[in-house]
């Protein structure tokens, strides 16, 4: 799917859910590299004040990049920065909706900013923004 720029209005928004598995939390230490135990090893894990395992903070933040790839803007979107805040631990099983929401729109160069946040059970675990180069009926 893809919005273009021409069609982008301020307080346009999308999601995208996932429960996330121990599945996605050792592909993603594989992939990323980092094998913090807090992620892969469930006795360290239990020593720490989250006391179970938890997703690593990228694999969470990732899902925005989801929405911003292939729902707004979708298909053929540049990302040019992501600021993100960590607010809460994801544990294996829960849910994550991640949400980008476009705040402002810059017509010269085609840039749209995104308010982004990731939520369990409607309470935000992530929040920031992202500029991203959106694509137009014109490229």
């Amino acid at each position: 799917m893809t919005v273009y720029f021409e069609d982008i209005k301020v307080g346009d928004s999308a999601e995208y859910a996932k429960t996330i598995t121990e599945a996605d939390i050792l592909m993603f230490a594989a992939v990323s590299g980092d094998d913090n135990p807090v992620h892969i090893n469930q006795e360290f894990a239990e020593t720490t004040p989250f006391e179970t395992r938890i997703a690593h903070g990228m694999l969470t933040a990732s899902l925005i990049s989801t929405v911003v790839g292939t729902k707004l803007p979708g298909n053929g979107t540049i990302y040019l920065s992501q600021s993100t805040r960590f607010k809460a631990p994801v544990r294996i099983g829960q849910t994550v909706t991640a949400r980008a929401t476009v705040v402002e729109i810059f017509p010269e160069k085609k840039r749209v900013k995104l308010a982004t946040q990731c939520l369990v059970q409607g309470k935000v675990i992530l929040d920031g923004e992202s500029l991203v180069i959106a694509p137009s009926r014109g490229d």
